[in-house]
């Protein structure tokens, strides 16, 4: 039988197994490596998605209160510059994109979608395709 987990109030559950613990502490990503050059691919992917997406879904976040102070500047210093004409509540956009389909991939790499679907990238096609109209964009293909 599998791990069983307690949940006592907010925070994460008790009981899981050590290695997938996640530390206490936020360790620095290592310099170099594939890992930071993908992640800045995948960060400068995902702005352009929103950068595409802003003038059409710019009236929506009109009452958007987000200013650049409430951003990590490791993140800035890497979206500002490819993309200075975009405000904060486009950066803001973006990384909701990113934690929309985050959601999914993560699913389906810990096998949660495994007795869920037979087909996940029908599922991801459709989550991305749905996302697309959200902004008021039209999917492609």
């Amino acid at each position: 039988m599998g791990v069983r987990l307690q949940r006592l109030g907010p925070g994460r559950p008790r009981g899981l197994p050590a290695h997938l613990r996640r530390p206490r502490t936020r360790l620095p990503a290592p310099a170099g490596g594939a890992a930071p050059d993908a992640a800045h691919r995948v960060c400068k992917g995902i702005t352009a998605l929103a950068a595409a997406a802003w003038p059409h879904a710019e009236h929506r976040y009109a009452d958007s209160d987000f200013s650049w102070s409430d951003f990590d500047t490791g993140l800035l210093d890497k979206v500002r510059p490819a993309f200075p004409e975009l405000p904060p509540a486009a950066v803001a956009l973006a990384l909701r994109i990113w934690s929309h389909l985050h959601g999914l991939i993560s699913l389906e790499i810990y096998g949660h979608l495994q007795t869920q679907t037979l087909n996940p990238d029908k599922l991801f096609r459709e989550e991305l395709a749905q996302l697309i109209r959200s902004l008021s964009m039209t999917p492609q293909g």
